[in-house]
């Protein structure tokens, strides 16, 4: 017997020296809310023309006080017509402002005023963005306001189509990856310090202001709660409150929604200028955890990401013979686009889960904007195998599939939606038949690299909906190594 178990064991031996391995998942984090979503199967469903945004309700107004805090205060007139007795210092300190601002807005060469003669009044976003508005010793309340040359560059490739991924003043390889793209991949050679001079003369202003309106509340959920009521500021020698971002939504929380709205008016404004939350909150350590309409916000000076002009229907171009569209996904990190063989935009990419691979020569088909996701909780393919002491198996007894639903779920559109505001179906080669993956957006851009999630390939809103304005159906898209 001792004999037959040797042989044995030496044939064992002989057969998985052979065998291909069994390659296991790592363990990685996932995207809030879908620790359990991941291991599902899903689809994507077209937008059901049912609403995109919030329904209305009221919402919560800078201007509007209680009635505990007194009157409401009158609107700051824009112009002052000078009277007897008025004089530059005067003026300035009855609207709040320094001699120094109401010359710099006038462009005043002197504090010689006369009567009759019209002051203009900065409004408080105007009043931000002038060189004499005072800085405060505070730290905090410096932080963010002079741009870095990281946040000038990063600033400057956005407005030339070349997205760094949200917006920050540090360095990341994303930033590193689309800059030396953008140096190089044109055939425009460009030194590190040409760029920055011409960053700095096609930009002179990287940071610029915006302020929150009523009708971006469409987009924004309610808060679960608010320490202080709507428009309540903070009170006098007091710290305004922790602008700390209210907690990821769990997927049955998700399932409730009828639209995956924005979780604050942060997120709002930092994906509306392609920014880091994080970022966003650094530039402006005054505003609350849920800042109110009328709230002016430092922002990165980018075309804006307008969520409300998502189109419901397909807004690719059309193809063109003479400038041929191809896409490329280079390294699993970069998508470029190339229109007539120039490069005219690059933007980060990642994938969904760390299996998800492709490769050769694959073609766009159409984009779905405001999509929805479904699943009736079948679980996706994986191999599950049973290592043991010596070897592993590389074909377990199957184990039996949990039962699945009979209707399925579904994750309704909004910004939030996992696959984000665009779907863009993908078939291999020339086959017409989309696959179950797609190029489409993410609800957490900033984590997209770092946290696995469901459907595909991921861009943040801003860089899907730029790629699905210039990608014909049918476009060529390449995977590069």
């Amino acid at each position: 017997m001792a004999h037959l178990q040797k042989i044995r064991n030496a044939l064992l031996a002989a057969f998985f020296a052979t065998a291909t391995p069994v390659v296991t998942a790592q363990q990685t984090q996932v995207e809030p809310g879908l620790q359990r979503a991941v291991n599902w199967k899903w689809s994507v469903a077209p937008w059901d023309n049912y609403r995109w945004g919030l329904d209305p309700r009221e919402v919560p107004v800078l201007a509007a006080q209680s009635p505990s805090q007194g009157p409401v205060q009158p609107e700051m007139p824009r112009v002052h017509t000078i009277k007897r007795g008025d004089y530059l210092v005067r003026v300035a300190k009855r609207y709040g402002l320094t001699v120094a601002q109401l010359k710099e807005f006038n462009g005043l060469a002197d504090d010689f005023v006369t009567i009759g003669q019209e002051i203009r009044i900065p409004s408080p976003a105007e009043r931000l963005l002038l060189k004499s508005t005072p800085k405060s010793s505070d730290k905090k309340q410096e932080a963010g306001v002079e741009p870095s040359e990281v946040l000038l560059l990063r600033v400057f490739l956005a407005n030339q189509g070349f997205s760094t991924g949200p917006i920050q003043d540090t360095p990341d390889e994303n930033f590193g990856r689309i800059l030396n793209l953008f140096q190089t991949g044109r055939g425009e050679a460009m030194d590190h310090v040409a760029l920055v001079e011409a960053a700095r003369k096609g930009l002179p202003h990287p940071i610029a202001v915006y302020t929150l309106k009523p009708e971006d509340f469409k987009f924004i959920s309610t808060p679960k709660a608010v320490a202080a009521p709507a428009g309540d500021l903070t009170s006098a020698g007091k710290e305004p409150p922790k602008a700390a971002p209210p907690a990821p939504l769990r997927y049955e929380e998700m399932l409730l929604e009828g639209f995956l709205a924005y979780r604050s008016p942060w997120e709002f404004v930092a994906e509306r200028f392609q920014c880091d939350e994080a970022f966003l909150r650094k530039m402006n350590p005054g505003l609350g955890p849920y800042p109110p309409a009328g709230s002016a916000f430092r922002v990165p000076n980018v075309p804006p990401f307008a969520v409300e002009l998502v189109p419901s229907r397909n807004f690719q171009p059309a193809a063109d013979s003479a400038e041929p569209v191809v896409a490329t996904v280079s390294d699993m990190s970069v998508f470029e686009i190339r229109r007539g063989g120039k490069l005219v935009a690059a933007m980060p990419i990642s994938r969904a889960r760390p299996s998800l691979r492709a490769k050769g020569t694959w073609r766009i088909l159409n984009a779905m904007p405001r999509p929805r996701l479904q699943t009736i909780q079948e679980p996706r393919v994986q191999r599950v195998d049973q290592p043991l002491p010596f070897y592993r198996n590389p074909n377990p007894t199957p184990t039996p599939r949990p039962a699945t639903l009979a209707r399925p779920q579904t994750l309704q559109p909004g910004p939030n939606n996992p696959a984000g505001v665009v779907w863009i179906n993908l078939a291999r080669g020339d086959e017409k038949e989309p696959l179950p993956f797609g190029l489409h957006g993410s609800a957490f851009p900033s984590s997209m690299f770092s946290k696995e999630g469901i459907g595909g390939f991921r861009m943040a809103n801003w860089d899907i909906v730029r790629a699905a304005s210039l990608l014909p159906e049918g476009s060529i898209l390449e995977w590069k190594p």
